[in-house]
Order: C-alpha cells, then sequence, then structure tokens
C-alpha cells in the first residue's frame, strides 16, 4: 500500500512523476474502454462528461441560487460557546471532527478563542477566532 501511495501520491499536493503515473493508469483504462466499446461511442460520452461539467460549473459561478442549490449553504456548527448538536447532526459531524478542523483552520484547541465553527459547502470545516 505504501508503494502505491508513493507513485501515485496522495491529496492535492502532487509531484510530477505521480501525476504522470496517474496519467498512465487513465490512458489505459481509456484504451481499454475503447477497445470494448468502440470509439465513437466513447468519444461522445466523454465529450457529453466533459460539456456537463463545464455547463455546470458555468452556471453555480453565474447564478447563486443555483450554486446554493447544487452545493449547498455552509452549516454554523458552533457560536456562543456552545455546540450547536442540531446542526452538527445534520452536517454528520461529531465533536472531534468538528475539533479537528478548529486545529487545523484555527490553530487552537481553546474554544473560548473561537467565535463561530462552519462546515463549508466544499465539507471543510472553518474555524472564526473573536
Amino acid at each position: 500500500m505504501e508503494i502505491l501511495l508513493k507513485i501515485f501520491g496522495e491529496g492535492k499536493d502532487l509531484n510530477a512523476l505521480q501525476m504522470s503515473c496517474r496519467g498512465i493508469v487513465i490512458f489505459f483504462v481509456a484504451l481499454v474502454l475503447i477497445r470494448i466499446s468502440g470509439l465513437v461511442p466513447v468519444i461522445v460520452c466523454c465529450f457529453v462528461i466533459v460539456l456537463m461539467h463545464r455547463s455546470i460549473g458555468w452556471l453555480i459561478a453565474s447564478y447563486k441560487g443555483f450554486g446554493r442549490f447544487i452545493e449547498g449553504e455552509k452549516i454554523l456548527l458552533f457560536k456562543n460557546g456552545s455546540f450547536l448538536k442540531e446542526n452538527m447532526k445534520r452536517a454528520l459531524v461529531c465533536e472531534e471532527d468538528l475539533m479537528q478542523g478548529v486545529r487545523k483552520s484555527a490553530l487552537t484547541e481553546d474554544m473560548e478563542k473561537i467565535d463561530k465553527v462552519f462546515m463549508e459547502r466544499n465539507g471543510d470545516i472553518s474555524a472564526i477566532r473573536k
């Protein structure tokens, strides 16, 4: 497993070799799909997927309501010194998940220094200091 992580990387911080290895794998997967189903249907399908991705991205960037519908809204998880349990249930996070986000974004474990904590639209937990 460690060898695969070194070859393909993990997360967003990838070097050129790791990106190249991922590209090679995707190339062979695409080649197999093309051989199985024929060239034209696979190319058309890939084009449609790319077109849909770009269109939805454009709609999210252009229309606030559409972005809210697709990606949701930020959820307030902590305010006035207390955890908001109902919102935490809705966001599917526990106190430890919240604390992990606070440590990562505010660089503290002292909740008295924290004003609010949010679950952002992308799933990250962010904290606002007092």
